[in-house]
């Protein structure tokens, strides 16, 4: 028999019998489709749940097989459409659960990222690995490379439960109530593939704390999470976890519900059967802009849910898996590579203060530390990804995370290795300090690669990262502390909501171009598992965004009160004031005044969103439109305040007379005499407007019409005005109020 050639045949012995039969499967559904023999609609479902995505192209351009382009493949192949997904490169989403990794599985990731990718690797905001510009013929390949390391790319992606997260300092934090990482492994492998969470409308995350007060798992806004807890039963300490359920960002963000105040660890697995089951049957299947498990439990409310769950798990038969793992939680205990020894007496290279300052943690083993090591936009290369593997094998055993602040963390450091632990790093570049500070910006990919980008997530972030470094050495502690997080879009990738100063990028029409804003959001609060989310306050232009947030950290900086938090001196203040801050930075010169207003950050070309939307609307436009637009965006501010005020019933009715404004002054470009009574404005609205499509976004589909009517639909019938709802009226608003914006922008387009 002759030498092995194939990576299926190389790899026969290492890759585990059900990896490799889900590669097999997926190999042939990938020629079935190829042939024609596989529906589209369902291979997408298929590659999705596999971790393949789809991606954008020259910052802007989107592979969408309608018209053709000549992409840049990594290998130098020139690669040309119209065609399929065959013919895009697009990105490879990689499963890793908890973040934990070995330095073998980072060996291979680098050479994936080298040999089918852009030589970049990238860490996302859920401890995941992409890989950009992969060409799905090479998926199939690498996917049986990375099952030999141990890694599946199953369920990275589609309507599943998605990578399973958890603190990067558990068991080794110093305030943590117990080490999660055993629950977090259980939870993942338990769930993978499991026949009673596949039939789901939309994606499940989970998430795990060992600590309630810090930022730790990010708990209460996920699908599902658990935070670790103990209570002493019949004179015996037990384990079990504060449970969360219903939680989750996007467009309009929930906080978790409390399910229960203690289950005991034995009922953590057979729970999350029974809520995937109840989730599975009970969610929304045909508006997926509703299918989450949020909407189901805002539906039902939790006690009902619970009440469904808790029956649901009295049918279920008894499954031994749900307790295998307890009776070896150590099974997969990490331990130290080197003897504990005190850093007192080492000699400290320049440049190591700094960085032990703000990227080195105390581990409770005494004489052991986690170093973290900073990845500016989460992004390291196949080199320094070797040679980081190698530096982890000097200094620790396979004791390495990815944090959800998308950098790497190295544990069991002993203390007196961190000056050679620097130096080693420094050495391949990954020696920056600033980890977890304000330098520390974390951004989804935006327009350099997704396909709902608006605006550069990634172009501002570096921005933001340069001025913040440059400044490192003069800024305030209790700026330094903050936390800013960016997203391209309003779904919420990189978080937004739940950072002190939070943006998200939108457009703007002015003198006939289209130009890049983003919205500020300010209200968020990073630590106690995200104890409450941010509101938009006002949309200011990219480029002016850096000016932004040097106004406010310098106002925070000036106008405290002696230990204020962020979050306590904005409620102080009040955003009315803070808004004054900014207003003069609304403002967009006319392009001949300056044109870099006009293009993205990392980006010299005009600015679009053309390839965002579905065409281009008909009818007179009236300039007014503009002016009513922007006071629609008064009146969801005016929201705001009332909401900060306390004031839940007068926020959620604003906030929808806002939408029910935005909705009249698109209605006005075609029809002047639209009378003011709110029914005619919503049957107006949806005839001119939704049923002919002209308000239609490609990817939101009637999402934020949607919004309209059912704030429209509870005024009339009457509701119950909670904090919570007049919440997600406001972001509904100012989401509805963005469409209008952006139809706006469709119907006002100047051709050549």
């Amino acid at each position: 028999m002759g030498e092995p050639t194939t990576w299926k045949e190389k790899l026969a012995d290492r890759i585990p019998e059900d990896l490799g039969r889900e590669v097999d499967i997926f190999e042939t559904q990938v020629e079935l489709r190829k042939q024609g023999k596989l529906d589209e609609v369902v291979f997408m479902e298929t590659r999705l749940r596999r971790g393949i995505y789809g991606q954008r192209y020259d910052n802007g351009q989107r592979f969408d097989g309608t018209q053709t382009q000549t992409l840049n493949y990594p290998s130098g192949d020139l690669i040309k459409g119209p065609n399929t997904v065959w013919d895009a490169p697009g990105m490879q989403r990689i499963k890793i659960p908890f973040g934990g990794l070995t330095t073998e599985q980072m060996d291979v990731l680098a050479d994936l990222s080298e040999e089918y990718s852009d030589d970049i690797a990238h860490i996302t905001t859920r401890q995941d690995i992409q890989l950009h510009y992969v060409h799905i013929d090479d998926t199939i390949d690498l996917m049986r490379r990375l099952a030999a390391a141990g890694i599946t790319t199953r369920e990275a992606c589609g309507n599943s439960v998605r990578n399973v997260t958890a603190c990067p300092l558990s068991g080794v934090c110093q305030t943590e109530t117990f080490d999660v990482t055993p629950y977090a492994r259980a939870c993942a492998e338990f769930l993978l593939g499991h026949p009673d969470v596949q039939d789901f409308g939309r994606k499940f995350k989970i998430a795990f704390s060992g600590c309630k007060h810090e930022a730790c798992g990010l708990t209460t806004m996920h699908d599902m999470g658990a935070i670790a807890v103990k209570k002493t039963v019949d004179g015996r300490e037990v384990r079990g976890f504060e449970l969360y359920v219903g939680g989750g960002l996007g467009a309009v963000p929930h906080q978790a519900r409390r399910f229960d105040e203690f289950l005991p660890e034995e009922e953590l697995l057979p729970t999350a059967q029974a809520i995937g089951r109840v989730f599975a049957r009970l969610g929304e299947k045909k508006n997926r802009n509703r299918a989450r498990i949020k909407f189901l439990v805002a539906k039902l409310g939790i006690e009902e849910f619970k009440r469904l769950v808790l029956e649901e798990r009295e049918t279920m038969p008894e499954d031994p898996q749900w307790v295998a793992f307890l009776s070896d939680l150590h099974a997969h205990d990490e331990a130290p590579l080197r003897i504990a020894q005190p850093l007192d007496g080492v000699a400290r290279p320049e440049g190591f203060d700094e960085w032990y300052r703000t990227n080195v943690y105390l581990q409770r083993q005494a004489g052991y530390a986690v170093a973290t090591v900073t990845l500016p936009l989460g992004d390291i290369t196949a080199n320094q990804f070797r040679a980081l593997a190698d530096i982890a094998r000097r200094f620790v055993k396979d004791t390495i995370r990815t944090t959800v602040e998308q950098n790497i963390v190295l544990r069991w450091v002993s203390e007196a290795d961190l000056p050679e632990l620097y130096a080693a790093l420094k050495a391949i570049g990954l020696h920056e300090p600033g980890a977890g500070t304000v330098v520390d910006v974390t951004a989804c990919p935006g327009t350099d690669t997704c396909k709902l980008g608006i605006a550069s997530s990634r172009g501002l972030a570096g921005e933001l990262r340069t001025r913040l470094a440059e400044q490192s050495l003069q800024l305030d502690q209790a700026v330094e502390n903050l936390r800013i997080k960016i997203s391209g879009c309003f779904n919420a990738c990189g978080q937004h909501h739940a950072a002190d100063l939070g943006f998200y990028g939108i457009s703007r029409k002015f003198y006939g171009y289209t130009v890049p804003h983003f919205q500020v959001v300010l209200g968020g609060q990073w630590t106690e598992n995200v104890a409450s989310y941010g509101l938009p306050m006002g949309a200011i232009p990219s480029r002016r965004i850096p000016d932004a947030v040097a106004r406010i950290t310098e106002n925070y900086i000036q106008g405290r009160n002696r230990e204020e938090s962020f979050q306590d001196y904005v409620k102080r203040v009040g955003k009315v004031r803070i808004k004054e801050l900014l207003n003069d930075l609304t403002e967009v010169p006319v392009y001949d005044l300056d044109s870099s207003f006009y293009s993205d950050w990392g980006d010299t070309r005009v600015f679009t969103t053309g390839d965002l939307g579905k065409g281009e609307c008909a009818g007179e436009i009236v300039p007014l439109v503009q002016f009513e637009l922007t006071a629609c965006e008064r009146e969801a501010f005016e929201a705001l305040v009332h909401l900060d005020g306390g004031d839940s019933e007068n926020a959620a009715r604003t906030a929808y007379t806002a939408m029910l404004h935005a909705a009249r002054a698109l209605i006005k470009t075609q029809f002047l005499d639209i009378p003011e009574e709110p029914d005619r404005i919503i049957e107006e609205f949806r005839r001119r407007f939704l049923d002919t499509e002209l308000f239609f976004d490609p990817f939101a589909k009637d999402k934020f019409a949607g919004y309209l009517f059912k704030a429209h639909e509870e005024e009339q019938n009457g509701i119950d005005y909670t904090p919570d709802l007049a919440h997600q009226r406001i972001e509904e608003a100012q989401l509805f109020i963005e469409a209008t914006h952006s139809c706006y922008g469709r119907m006002n387009v100047v051709t050549a």
